[in-house]
């Protein structure tokens, strides 16, 4: 050992130490653990302790191998080995965030797959030589579990020999009806392999789940192999004892009343709760679908959402589920009937709520709201009182959206001192540094957008806040940007007109007005301006404001495209206010004003749970499931509005006056995949179309139906739904408003007369009933593709907190099966081409369609499919645009798109270069790695001109002009590395925009 030490003293010298300073960062994936929490597992079944020195010792040794002695005094080998040996350790404790054993095959994996990666080829070359000599040399062919009946266990203190025969039939009742190509062999044996003399027994179900999860790449059944065994540590930790799943069906039973009663004694849960029917609802648990799960699902509950006290888990899946059901049935009349009733669809993935709402249901604090909205005042007292608005409001996990456009321009006059304005661009930052030091429940850090009107004055330097270049003071890193753009402005851009920029404090009306009203007063003040009557104001080209808005989104992914007049044009409740921004995640549309806040209470439909096989195997929407599924989650909703917590008394107002809610939907590609249908074909579109046609039909029956038995909404006469105007028909209202720029399908599949005469009759529960939210997290908890998201890749590894999470396209994989193409080689090339079937020639060209990836498809038909649903849908649908290769006329056509076909909101522009082929795999097939954040890469964009992007493709399209930059200039939605962190709401899954914005999941 002291050899060992000096060698690592010799070798470090004045900087090697940095190299294991770096590894140390890797170590924000998992802030509980230590070094001293990580142990090796040598080969001869001894334990010692991991040591990163030594793999920086390997390393070296093997560039000398190749290089000579020489190699040990160049400065370029010892900063590789810095380097070599930070990503190793990273990777490892990635693997094992809480602590755990490494098996020295594993570290040694890592060792080469890093020198590859690092194009060290000749060095990995002999290292893997070196290595499979001293295989042979060790003859060390024999089954590693033979030495498995030597071993000892700890458990509780006990020591004693290991049950090999109980472990293997776990492991074999994980596997069981999962199909032949799943075996428990190869689990058993890798785990035997990481075990050492005395291992405590946590750790060898532990090292169970990790071997597991290294075969779901082999198929993905081994995803739910993995979610039983972890499923069985689950039950081991909270029932204290060894309980097959099996023997579950009565130990829910007598379990989940203890449950109740010991998450009130330790003040987690409501008293409340007590005064259900306890046996009933214990009773009423159906153990079965705790075999649902796939790891990552059931991973994410157990590390984020199961209740815990002294940090042991207290709750199982399914009381889980009943928790959060409880919680929403407290005021009903029949509670336990609707108990179950809510448990059913929440625990058959029919339905899931939002997160804040499977947090905190039933819970003492039951703050259940995902999103909320404000707008903010022109006075010192009214910009403080929104911050602290903010900080109460995200300090209880709900994700903000801010209205900015009243707040006066830089250089405007102040009356009170007489003196000139800094704008709205230092409060912003101020909101910015808010957001990051207010945390959300200590479960995430704040997430809020600021929203700006165009027509502000400081709207240029507001586009350019998330930049990296420029005075730091005016920069807000950690907060997302929209742009709240009005008809005038896109019809300006169009017709290549001139665009005037005001302050607020000059022209405070434009800020409530829209449609012909607003270009009315506008085109007034523009008037004002020719006579000299106005003094503080700019004019540029629409058209120069409109590249520079494209090009700020493509360089820095903010200030998202956002459009007022939609917005109001065609809002319910347009009589009694105005839609001042969106949220969040852009999906929902209320009114905001001094006296209210907005809120939203989400919940998503799971779609492809809702499709049944016909007489000749084809698949259609099942209507009646989805209108009883829908019935349940609307009444679960509207309960929320009730039963919620409200930190800021203007939120609970504006909540309870217009009960609005967001049903949104989920799982869509995964209903394209089977009903076999490319997302690029009409059929796609035309499904967008028909089940969001379906889902709002019975969206607003529901609302009647509740209206019927528990009254209207206060603000009800005098809306849109009180003049017998539905959604569809408001867009002819916006075609009218704007005079032309309008073209939207119109046609109907179902008959709506029923529902227009339930409306005139019984009224609407609810102001506003449906949104699509980004449903990232909820989707992963059930395992299915998120909202209206295409595929992002077939096969790719998720990196987040818990772990690393292999993610595989079950669909994908059924299909080459049946073809007979899925084998080891076809997991290598879906591997080398980041997920990607295009350059893999033996998949046939109908497969490729099928499942063609997000940033294969051209985004045209990711508006069109939004458009279908956007003419049903009576506030937004937060939609990603994915560009493969974005230049800048391409992204001017589909952002005028969008506008032309009427979407009210769009969110991230997620784009990959085309000259970007850098890549995260290897010829021997690594895994496309997807960081979760903290430990690697960059946060935020890569800099470059303002408004310049594209790869010299000359002008965009219209009256928008031409605009260049370099070819290599790269876009928050482009990772300069495919490990690459980012600001909120990054591209990929996993990233931390997925899961910063879970205020809307």
């Amino acid at each position: 050992m002291q050899t060992t030490d000096n060698a690592t003293t010799r070798y470090e010298g004045s900087s090697t130490g940095q190299a294991f300073g770096q590894a140390q960062d890797a170590q924000s994936l998992a802030p509980q653990a230590t070094y001293a929490d990580y142990k090796v597992i040598r080969r001869n079944g001894s334990v010692v302790s991991f040591e990163p020195s030594k793999i920086a010792i390997a390393v070296t040794k093997a560039f000398l191998a190749v290089n000579g002695g020489q190699g040990a005094a160049s400065a370029r080998v010892r900063e590789l080995v810095e380097q070599l040996t930070a990503s190793v350790v990273r990777a490892l404790l990635r693997s094992r965030p809480n602590g755990g054993t490494f098996h020295i095959e594993d570290i040694q994996d890592q060792v080469e797959l890093a020198l590859m990666r690092g194009g060290e080829h000749n060095v990995a070359r002999a290292y893997v030589l070196y290595r499979e000599k001293r295989t042979q040399a060790r003859g060390h062919d024999e089954l590693v579990a033979a030495s498995a009946p030597g071993l000892n266990v700890t458990d509780n203190g006990v020591t004693r020999p290991l049950d090999l025969v109980a472990l293997r039939n776990v492991i074999e009742s994980a596997c069981a009806n999962l199909g032949d190509a799943v075996s428990a062999d190869p689990i058993i044996a890798e785990t035997v392999k990481n075990l050492y003399d005395g291992v405590p027994m946590t750790q060898v179900y532990d090292s169970a789940i990790l071997a597991a999860r290294t075969m779901i790449e082999k198929d993905p059944a081994y995803s739910q192999v993995t979610a039983r065994i972890l499923l069985h540590t689950i039950r081991r930790e909270i029932l204290e004892e060894e309980v097959t799943q099996g023997e579950m069906a009565e130990r829910y039973a007598e379990y989940f009343p203890k449950f109740i009663k010991r998450g009130i004694g330790a003040g987690l849960l409501d008293d409340k709760l007590q005064q259900f029917d306890l046996k009933r609802l214990g009773a009423a648990l159906d153990n079965s679908r705790d075999l649902q799960f796939g790891y990552l699902g059931l991973q994410t509950l157990y590390d984020r959402y199961f209740l815990h006290h002294d940090n042991v888990r207290i709750e199982m899946p399914q009381a889980f589920f009943m928790r959060v059901a409880m919680g929403l049935s407290l005021n009903e009349i029949d509670r336990e009937a609707r108990a179950i009733e809510f448990y059913n669809i929440l625990s058959s993935f029919d339905f899931m709520s939002s997160t804040p709402t499977l947090f905190n249901s039933g819970t003492h604090r039951s703050q259940l709201s995902s999103c909320y909205l404000t707008t903010v005042e022109d006075d010192l007292d009214g910009i403080y009182e929104a911050l602290k608005e903010n900080a109460l409001l995200s300090k209880f996990a709900g994700g903000l959206g801010n209205d900015w456009t009243r707040v006066r321009a830089l250089g405007s006059h102040i009356k009170g001192t007489n003196g000139k304005s800094q704008g709205v661009v230092p409060f912003l930052k101020v909101v910015n540094d808010t957001a990051v030091a207010v945390n959300q429940g200590g479960k995430r850090k704040g997430a809020v957008c600021a929203y700006l009107e165009t027509w502000h004055l400081d709207i240029e330097e507001f586009l350019e806040l998330r930049k990296n270049t420029g005075d730091d003071r005016r920069r807000t890193h950690d907060m997302n940007t929209a742009n709240w753009i009005p008809d005038l402005f896109m019809k300006r851009v169009m017709e290549g007109g001139d665009w005037t920029l005001f302050s607020p404090s000059t022209c405070p009306d434009l800020h409530d007005l829209f449609g012909a009203e607003f270009e009315t007063a506008y085109t007034a003040y523009e008037a004002k301006v020719a006579r000299g009557e106005i003094k503080l104001f700019k004019k540029v080209p629409a058209a120069q404001l409109w590249r520079k808005m494209l090009g700020m989104l493509f360089e820095t992914g903010h200030p998202w495209i956002t459009f007022k007049d939609p917005c109001n044009v065609r809002s319910p409740q347009q009589h009694v206010g105005v839609v001042h921004s969106s949220n969040l995640c852009t999906e929902i549309t209320l009114n905001t004003s001094d006296a209210e806040i907005a809120v939203c209470n989400l919940g998503s439909v799971n779609l492809v749970a809702h499709l049944k096989e016909q007489a000749d195997g084809t698949l259609v929407l099942d209507h009646d499931k989805l209108k009883r599924t829908i019935s349940v989650a609307m009444r679960m909703l509207d309960n929320v509005i009730d039963i919620n917590y409200y930190a800021v008394a203007k939120a609970r107002n504006s909540n309870l006056k217009h009960r609005p809610v967001g049903m949104g939907i989920m799982g869509f590609q995964d209903c394209l995949h089977l009903l076999r249908t490319p997302y690029a074909s009409e059929e796609a579109v035309k499904f967008a179309d028909t089940s969001m046609e379906a889902v709002c039909y019975y969206a607003y029956y529901a609302s009647t139906e509740l209206a019927q038995e528990r009254g209207r909404y206060s603000t009800y006469r005098g809306s849109l739904w009180d003049r017998g105007i539905l959604p569809q028909d408001s867009v002819k209202l916006l075609a009218d408003a704007r005079g032309g720029y309008v073209e939207v399908d119109s046609s109907e599949s179902m008959d709506w007369t029923e529902l227009r005469s339930r409306i005139a009759q019984y009224g609407m529960r609810n102001s506003n009933c449906v949104a699509i939210a980004p449903t990232a997290t909820i989707s992963n908890i059930i395992g299915v593709s998120a909202c209206i998201e295409p595929t992002f890749q077939n096969l790719y590894v998720k990196s987040n907190l818990s772990g690393e999470f292999t993610v595989v396209n079950d669909y994908l994989v059924r299909d080459l099966k049946a073809r007979g193409l899925w084998d080891e080689v076809m997991v290598a090339d879906l591997k080398y081409f980041d997920g990607t079937l295009s350059r893999i020639d033996r998949i046939p060209a109908d497969l490729r369609a099928i499942y063609a990836t997000a940033f294969e498809l051209d985004p045209v038909w990711l508006v069109e499919a939004a458009s279908r649903r956007q003419k049903w849908i009576d506030q937004a649908q937060s939609l990603n645009i994915y560009m493969g290769g974005a230049s800048g006329k391409k992204l001017d056509e589909i952002y005028k798109l969008a506008w032309v076909r009427g979407l009210k909101t769009t969110y991230y522009l997620r784009t990959m270069a085309a000259t970007h082929v850098e890549k995260s795999t290897v010829a021997h097939g690594a895994l496309n790695a997807v960081s979760s954040g903290g430990s690697e890469g960059s946060g935020g964009a890569a800099g470059g001109a303002a408004g310049g992007f594209g790869t010299n493709n000359g002008a965009v399209g219209g009256a928008a002009g031409g605009f260049q930059a370099s070819a290599s200039t790269p876009a928050v939605g482009v990772e300069a590395a495919p490990e690459a962190d980012g600001p909120v709401c990054m591209m990929r899954p996993g990233d931390p925009g997925f899961e910063e914005c879970e205020a809307c999941q």
